[in-house]
């Protein structure tokens, strides 16, 4: 059998395209009106933090991660994490969540959060906010609002809504 090398590497620009085609494939137009893409529209995500999966050189999955402030405390936003669909179930998006949370842990980042299924980013260490906490500018199902603390009690006495940093 054939043996597929990927890797792992640091987001470049150059990267961009394929990124948006792959989180287009993903998500659909519906993408434009969701919470967490309206924080991201207030500005650059951090690339020193978001990572990509190639094979022979093609962007086949990617993660990002964005700096927000809720209310006054800063933590990041992790997402969208997507993988082209030929490529599921491989463990891919798990080696990207991976990297992306070890490299905000090393870089002194003490709270992420994100709306996901508990499910999937559960074994990552995120865990369901508890209500009306931590607002979105903009619905969420709030049993998909995910908070992962990467220093202890990060998430205690946190509230308010979830902006951009740049917006802060």
């Amino acid at each position: 059998m054939l043996q597929l090398e990927l890797t792992y590497v640091q987001e470049d620009p150059a990267h961009d395209p394929e990124i948006e085609a792959i989180n287009r494939e993903a998500f659909g137009p519906g993408r434009f009106t969701r919470a967490a893409y309206r924080i991201r529209e207030g500005g650059p995500h951090d690339r020193s933090l978001s990572f990509v999966a190639l094979h022979g050189g093609i962007v086949i999955g990617s993660v990002r991660m964005t700096h927000v402030r809720i209310g006054t405390t800063p933590a990041l936003l992790l997402g969208p994490l997507a993988v082209r669909p030929e490529w599921k179930n491989r463990g891919i998006g798990r080696a990207l969540m991976r990297q992306a949370m070890e490299a905000a842990r090393l870089a002194g980042h003490k709270l992420v959060v994100l709306v996901g299924d508990e499910p999937y980013y559960g074994p990552f260490g995120f865990r369901k906010v508890e209500p009306g906490r931590i607002l979105m500018p903009a619905p969420v199902d709030p049993n998909r609002l995910l908070a992962c603390e990467l220093s202890p009690r990060a998430l205690e006495n946190v509230s308010g809504l979830v902006r951009h940093a740049d917006r802060a």
